[in-house]
């Protein structure tokens, strides 16, 4: 029975026999390769040196040394670049507060081993930095056989903080200071730091390295690093040397245990080749540098034709892993590009629709919805960005593309300056945005979600998929979930994820159709979940388009899930109609929920953070946001049952949370069953009383026609 719920966990999804047949010996060939590590797991910890192509093997200590703090090439990232001079003046110039804080920051590393963690704030790591220690839960990781360990602990450890503490990203604001101020002690805390973590985590063994990406992403961070400090007086001879062995390590362990499937694959075996290309383009002194980097280009490309859908979104229905994933794409073809490598326009042209479909879901306040899981994970952290931060890839991607509709902003970021330097300062100030309209109402069927948008009003209907043909590690239990926003307040959104491992009843309850505004029926998920397995979730749903308009005067969306036909006392679908009147500027919403049978309905309304909810008489709920006077009236054109407040939380960040309501209308009712709803935001320029006389007018509207208009 377990072998067979093992089989169906491993090949569900959309998978033919022949896909099947070849993870199945991809599979056992791991397993084998495992067999014969653990047994020559001594060698493992052995330090050997890295092996350097034969044009580099016979230098001297002392040559190599010269050779590596004296080169002009490979290129690199502008702001990285030991000779970028000017960087400083321009950091000073155009982010003269965000510069003093940087330098702060790089002080308290070295002088209290002190730096952002994800959503936990700042957090101290004590005199010696233990690399194998949860330093928010104080767990102390096991130095075993990586493969012998387990991911999920039952104390609280979070291996996801674990790793984001080992994937090393505050050296680079040690990097950063250093460029701007000259000052020895960064260089000197960085080398120290890298020498700590290279003494306790000897390759293959704990849980630093039992995930490909993670070996990938800390050896981007600490290639970018290296690039400033490689010029250092604090770089001598035995810690270059220590530097080699590490990132050849990395690449060598990379290369060995890449996270391929014939299946499937998603943004692991992503960041795995990107990994590989970087350290090819930026060490092609060692011996399989260029080997590396051929084969991380050709599958960079690859996995975007995969991984990336026609209309540019990510397909592992998530905008948390869509902003990673595109960084990954960015970054590599500007690093090529500073390498003179070429990339076909065909890629290009996709990289320009991911950037747009970014663009596309950014609410008016330019955050986004965490639609999916958000681990709050970034490439090259350049400077600490909270989950629903997606904008500053826009300016990157102006400037890339001379695009300006994707300038949001007249003022620049500072990644710009650091990834493309005094010459993408000057291409983002010339980018003229006169007659740029605002973003208007967008489409994405590939994706599944849509944003029905005007002037200040958004929504955001999301129909997408389980993600990855069905596989679903990263989709929530939120088909035909909204997200609205209006007159500059976030009124209802998507909870985020909050945590992974570390508590797996609140990673499941941030996942679950009860946290998502949306309709539940008698209390089951949309799509099956199961309790120990925080990285599987069902395809049940498997949301449908029905109809899509949009024009200047009127939006209309119309879509249907199935993932209540298992239902035994009678087969449920879910249909939601969605009308936006942008003249009246309201949603009018209508579920239709067929089948047959006596259910328990209920209807979610999920509302953002720091917001006064009331509960009006009858039919009636008003959100307001007590900063900005506006606020958001959600009424029933049908129903006579009063809403209940029910406790939830939101998520900014990967593990900080923080409380909130929804507004849950319940009823147990005979299907099929309609309802009609008015969203209707007020803001200061408005008059209360016209705006509540229009859901007056619809009500006796909807009294008057009862048939549905879908």
């Amino acid at each position: 029975m377990l072998l067979t719920r093992k089989v169906r966990q491993a090949f569900r999804g959309q998978v033919d026999a022949r896909a099947a047949l070849l993870e199945t010996g991809r599979r056992g060939w791991v397993a084998l390769r495992r067999h014969y590590e653990r047994l020559a797991n001594s060698s493992l910890k052995k330090e050997t040196a890295a092996r350097l192509g034969p044009e580099f093997a016979g230098m001297t200590a002392a040559d190599l040394l010269s050779h590596f703090q004296n080169r002009s090439s490979p290129g690199f990232f502008s702001g990285f670049r030991s000779a970028a001079n000017t960087i400083a003046g321009l950091q000073e110039e155009y982010f003269p507060a965000e510069t003093r804080a940087l330098v702060e920051s790089a002080h308290y590393i070295v002088s209290a081993h002190r730096w952002p963690l994800l959503g936990y704030g700042e957090i101290a790591c004590g005199e010696k930095i233990e690399w194998l220690r949860d330093p928010v839960s104080d767990v102390h990781w096991p130095l075993e056989y990586y493969a012998d360990l387990s991911l999920v602990h039952s104390d609280g450890g979070d291996v996801r903080v674990l790793w984001e503490l080992n994937r090393l990203g505050h050296l680079i604001t040690l990097a950063r200071a250093d460029v701007l101020t000259g000052n020895e002690s960064f260089a000197e805390e960085f080398f120290a730091q890298v020498e700590s973590w290279n003494n306790q985590n000897p390759a293959g063994f704990g849980p630093n390295w039992s995930c490909a990406m993670e070996v990938a992403l800390r050896a981007m961070n600490l290639l970018a690093a290296f690039q400033s400090f490689r010029s250092s007086s604090n770089l001598t001879d035995e810690r270059l040397r220590m530097m080699l062995t590490l990132f050849d390590r990395h690449g060598e362990y990379i290369e060995r245990h890449l996270e391929f499937s014939f299946i499937a694959t998603s943004n692991h075996y992503l960041t795995d080749v990107v990994g590989l290309l970087w350290l090819g383009i930026g060490l092609p002194e060692l011996q399989r540098g260029r080997a590396w980097r051929e084969f991380g280009l050709r599958e960079l490309l690859r996995e975007m034709e995969k991984q990336i859908l026609s209309d540019g979104s990510d397909y592992e229905s998530s905008t948390g892993y869509h902003r990673y994933v595109l960084e990954l794409f960015l970054y590599s073809f500007i690093l090529c590009q500073a390498n003179s490598i070429e990339i076909a326009d065909k890629y290009w042209q996709k990289l320009r629709l991911m950037i747009a479909y970014l663009r596309a879901y950014l609410r008016p306040d330019g955050r986004a919805p965490l639609i999916g899981d958000t681990d709050s994970g970034q490439v090259l952290p350049i400077t600490h960005r909270r989950a629903d931060d997606h904008g500053y890839l826009l300016g990157i991607g102006a400037v890339v593309f001379d695009e300006p509709k994707f300038k949001i902003d007249q003022r620049p970021v500072e990644e710009l300056l650091w990834l493309l330097g005094e010459e993408g300062l000057e291409a983002y100030r010339r980018l003229d945005t006169a007659g740029i309209r605002a973003a208007s109402s967008a489409g994405f069927a590939d994706a599944g979600t849509y944003v029905l948008r005007h002037d200040d009003l958004y929504l955001f209907f999301n129909a997408s998929g389980a993600g990855i043909n069905g596989r679903g590690s990263h989709a929530h239990n939120d088909a035909l979930s909204i997200e609205v926003s209006a007159c500059g307040t976030s009124f209802l959104s998507d909870p985020g994820t909050y945590v992974y491992t570390s508590d797996l009843a609140q990673r499941h309850l941030f996942r679950s159709t009860g946290y998502h505004s949306t309709v539940e029926v008698d209390g089951v998920e949309q799509n099956t979940t199961e309790a120990n397995l925080p990285f599987r979730i069902g395809n049940e749903a498997q949301p449908e388009i029905l109809k899509w308009e949009t024009d200047e005067a009127r939006d209309f969306i119309a879509a249907e899930h199935y993932g209540y036909q298992r239902l035994a006392n009678g087969r449920i679908t879910h249909r939601r109609a969605i009308t936006f009147d942008k003249r009246g500027r309201y949603w009018l919403i209508e579920d239709t929920l067929t089948g047959s049978g006596a259910h328990e309905f209920k209807f979610i309304f999920h509302f953002a953070s720091e917001l006064e909810i009331k509960n009006g008489e009858g039919r009636f709920v008003a959100a307001r946001d007590g900063r900005t006077g506006a606020s958001l009236i959600i009424a029933s054109l049908d129903l006579i049952e009063q809403a209940t407040l029910e406790r939830r939380w939101y998520a900014p960040d990967y593990g900080a949370r923080v409380p909130t309501e929804a507004a849950c209308f319940a009823l147990r009712a005979e299907a099929p069953l309609l309802v009609r709803w008015v969203l209707l935001p007020i803001c200061l320029k408005e008059s209360e009383d016209k705006r509540l006389e229009l859901i007056a007018q619809l009500t006796d509207r909807a009294i008057g026609n009862r048939q549905s208009a879908i």
